[in-house]
């Protein structure tokens, strides 16, 4: 189920990814963990593409309680994940991350 609230408009592309796996474990009737998030941009190809500020995102993701965030591998150069206390989990494409977190 996704809910945005009425009147927010969403604007940033790092939002596709946590838009996407909303509508499609809905659809497939599969809860995600409450505990992951997502921060990826998606292309047309269902690339995942990497986002702006990605260690301070990780690292907002890590102070709001968040075990895991997936985002895009390409984001992934010059960024010390060992630094941060939630798991980093970097995919390439849009398949991937669906079949690692919504296989039943």
């Amino acid at each position: 189920f996704l809910n945005i609230a009425g009147g927010f408009r969403v604007e940033d592309p790092a939002l596709d990814l946590a838009v996407c796996l909303s509508i499609l474990s809905s659809f497939e009737e599969i809860a995600l963990a409450s505990t992951t998030c997502f921060c990826a941009e998606i292309g047309l190809g269902g690339e995942l593409r990497a986002v702006n500020r990605l260690e301070n995102r990780i690292a907002e993701a890590s102070k709001l309680g968040f075990e895991r965030i997936c985002i895009s591998k390409y984001g992934l150069k010059g960024v010390d994940v060992d630094k941060f206390s939630i798991q980093v989990m970097g995919f390439s494409r849009l398949d991937e991350v669906v079949s690692t977190l919504l296989s039943t």
